[in-house]
This record gives C-alpha cells, structure tokens and sequence, in this order.
C-alpha cells in the first residue's frame, strides 16, 4: 500500500461499475454522520492501552473457517509494494497458507508504478499468479490489457460473506469481480506525540483554524510542529485529499476524481492556499522544504516519536498504518495519540483507501490464494499484528492489538456501503500514481513553492487532461 494508501465514507456507494448514487441530500448528511462518528470514537483513544483482546476470540474463533485445497507441489508468487513491517507481517498470512495447503508461496517486492513493474513481467512470460494492485483504476488497466482473471466461485462465496457490498463493487470491472480487497486504510488521522503536546499545553484540534493554533502553541514550546513525508507524493496526495473533501465537499470531490472539473476550478484553488498555511511556514514543517523532500513516509513518522520530548516534529498526517513504524517504546494510545484530520469545512474528511489482490495467473493455487485473502482467517492473522486495517466484516474487533487500532477497525465497518476510494487512486496511474510524474511530482515542488497556486493548478490540469484523455 502501498500506505495506502484511501476512501470516503459517504452516503454514495462508489460511482464506478455501474453502481447507484443516492441523492444529494442523504451524501451530504451521511458524509457528516460518518464523519462525526470517526471522531467521537477516536477521542477515547487517549486512555490506557493495554492491548486487551490482542490474543482473545482471534484465531479460535476464525480458524479453519475458509475451505481450502491441498495444493502440495504447487508454486504460486505474489507480488506487492510491500517492504519492511508490513511486507514481513504479510508474509506471515502466506506461512499460514502454505501451512494450510501445502503449497509454496514466494513474495515478490515490486516497484511503483506497479502497474509498469508487472508490464514489464507479462511482457517477460513471468508474471507473477497474483499482484497486489493498490488503486481501483489499476485493476481496470489491468483487466483492459487482459492481464487480470476474473475471482471463481471459491472466492466469491467468500467476498459475498465478509464484505460489505460496496468493498465488492470497487474489485470489479464491467460487473465482474477481479480484485479482493485484502488491505484498507483510514487516511484522515493525525498522530502525535503526547508528551509534546503536554509539555506545551497543546490540545487536540477539531478545525483547520484549531489546528493552526495548536501548531502555533507546539512550535513555541520550541518544537517544529509537522512532519511530512514528502519524498514520497502519495502523502502529499492525502493532505490536499483530506482538504478538498472537508473544504469543497463530496460533490466536488467526486467531480473532480473524474476529472469532470477542471483542476484550474476555483476549489482546487482555495484547497491549495488552504494547504500553503502550513506547507508555506518553513518552521512548521520539520527540515523545512528541502528537508521533507528527503524524508520518506517511515522516517515522518518515526522522528515524531524519537528525541525524547524534542523529537524532531510534534505531528504526522499518516493512516491508521503507521503504527508500525512507531517506536515499540512509544505506547500507542499512551504516548502517541491520534486525532482526525480536523475539518476544514463543515464537515471533517474520512479517506482511506485499499490493496486487492488480482490473479495474473489463473490457476487452482491462485484461486486458492485469493480466497485465503478473502477470508477473516487471513486478516485476523496479520490484524494481531497492527499497523494493518480490513475492510473484512468478520474479523473480530479484538484482534487488533490496541484500543486505537481497535476503534479506527470499527469505525471502517460500521461505515458499511458509506465510503469512497482516495482521489488519487482512482486516477490514470500516469497521473495519480508515478512516483516523479503527474499529481505527485507537482504537490512536491508546490511543497517547495506555495505561493504558486496558480501556476500549480495549471500544471495540474495539464497533467491531467492528458491521463484522463478529456
């Protein structure tokens, strides 16, 4: 995930596939009620966390469940972005299998973009039997080029049992299901570190204006306020996702993730100079400029919770994932706490996003694969052992490791059919997802240069007009 990272919990089902929208009105009041929901669930979150749960009604209750095949002599790769944690957690999920089926299962770290990394293995006659796509729209790239196969029954029965009706239209193409939505994020969090926030007398900000102030308050206390990930564009991504959605509303949201409005509109505007009153104070952002254009994704999170009381900055934007690149040290829920992304509009943003896994190589083991993805046998596995989030229904809520972790999950499936994918993912990937190109290259020089919003928003549309094709 890719950290992926990325949806939109709203009374809409996802405008893809020939799924319905619902009326205005209901978006508008479902956006809210989800939104609002997330955040009285997470304002619990700063209590004792003793990871109760983490070990009770998890495998006992989901083992065995998913009827699996003998598979011994079989060899199947799987192939993700996944590294460090999160590629070493799922490799656990694939023991299980092997354990379960016989079958030998090698993991095959790809590069973004992923959808020219396994291009280039077809091409080759060695792509891998099942990739892990994080965007919606390369599963349609996939399924138009004619690399992807469709889920067998087996799979099926298994989407049709644990996940919400919307978590299965987004892994189809055409009404036809391609991708099992095994991996889910809840982007619109901002961690922190507690004793910072102590030291200064900061509180957990609700609004942009409120945030603004805490930043303020954090940085007079003598520490940088924000750190931001900024070698890698998806992050920035999610901080202007979290404000065009708070800002100009669902509507617009969806509006311009089709690129139906121009990203020259006026909202993209306002979101940017929304943005540039962080991005724009060098001292609000840890290394300023040049210095978050080297930091990746791990190290703007781990350098919050290191340092003592003067890490190097005080916050994060990172999804519910990033618990594993916080310090074993640090107690989640103790000294590093979490807030939602504060509203900048009437309502405050709910982002996630996903990984489905997609069969290249249609086989018996590869059918096999994707419907071991699909049950709450292997998202219970990897769900004990945290920074990881599934849309999968029946995973026991206990099995998360923490309290936080714990409500972030419950929120997801409370919101049911209520959610949208991040704009970005559901982007031409030449646009929304290449490292170095389109959305991603131009947020990280207007991260270098926030007085262009202009000139920003034209390189925008540009960008666009040419992946979209419009």
């Amino acid at each position: 995930m890719r950290m992926m990272s990325r949806t939109i919990r709203t009374r809409r089902s996802p405008e893809r596939d020939g799924t319905t929208p619902h009326s205005r009105k209901a978006t508008r009041a479902a956006a809210a009620v989800a939104a609002g929901a997330l955040a009285l669930s997470l304002t619990a979150c700063g209590g004792d966390d003793d990871g109760s749960g983490s070990d009770t009604g998890t495998s006992e209750e989901t083992a065995g469940q998913v009827t699996l095949p003998k598979l011994n002599g079989t060899s199947l790769e799987i192939a993700a972005v996944w590294t460090g944690a999160e590629q070493a957690n799922f490799k656990k999920v694939l023991a299980e299998f092997e354990k379960r089926t016989g079958a030998k299962v090698t993991f095959v770290p790809a590069q973004d973009p992923i959808i020219n990394f396994i291009g280039s293995k077809v091409a080759g006659g060695q792509p891998p039997d099942v990739v892990m796509l994080p965007q919606p729209g390369a599963i349609k790239q996939a399924v138009d080029r004619g690399w992807a196969k469709p889920l067998g029954s087996d799979a099926l029965k298994e989407l049709g049992e644990n996940y919400s009706q919307g978590w299965q239209d987004i892994g189809k193409v055409g009404g036809k299901a391609y991708g099992v939505y095994y991996k889910a994020a809840n982007k619109s969090l901002i961690w922190y570190n507690n004793q910072v926030f102590e030291n200064a007398g900061a509180s957990e900000p609700e609004t942009w204006p409120e945030l603004l102030n805490t930043a303020q308050t954090v940085f007079d206390s003598g520490v940088t306020p924000f750190s931001v990930g900024g070698s890698e564009g998806w992050t920035l991504t999610d901080w202007f996702e979290n404000v065009y959605l708070s800002q100009a509303g669902p509507e617009k949201y969806d509006q311009l993730a089709k690129h139906e409005i121009k990203w020259t509109d006026p909202s993209v505007k306002d979101a940017l100079t929304t943005l540039a009153q962080v991005w724009g104070k060098p001292d609000y952002v840890a290394g300023g400029a040049d210095g978050a254009l080297q930091t990746d994704f791990p190290a703007s999170v781990t350098q919050v919770f290191t340092g003592g009381d003067q890490p190097k900055a005080a916050m994060v934007a990172a999804g519910d994932f990033a618990q594993v690149n916080i310090p074993q040290s640090m107690k989640v829920g103790t000294d590093a706490k979490v807030f939602p992304f504060p509203a900048v509009g009437d309502n405050g943003p709910v982002v996630s996003g996903g990984d489905a896994a997609v069969i290249l190589e249609d086989s018996k083991g590869a059918q096999a694969l994707a419907t071991w993805l699909a049950s709450p046998d292997a998202a219970t596995i990897q769900a004990k052992l945290g920074g990881y989030l599934s849309p999968n229904k029946n995973v026991p809520n206990s099995a998360y490791p923490n309290s936080v972790q714990q409500k972030i999950a419950k929120a997801l499936i409370d919101a049911g059919d209520d959610f949208r994918f991040d704009m970005s993912d559901q982007a031409p990937q030449a646009f929304g997802g290449t490292p170095g190109k389109g959305e991603w290259k131009i947020l990280q020089d207007f991260l270098k240069n926030p007085d262009d919003v202009a000139g920003t928003q034209q390189k925008l549309e540009a960008e666009a007009a040419a992946a979209y094709g419009n």
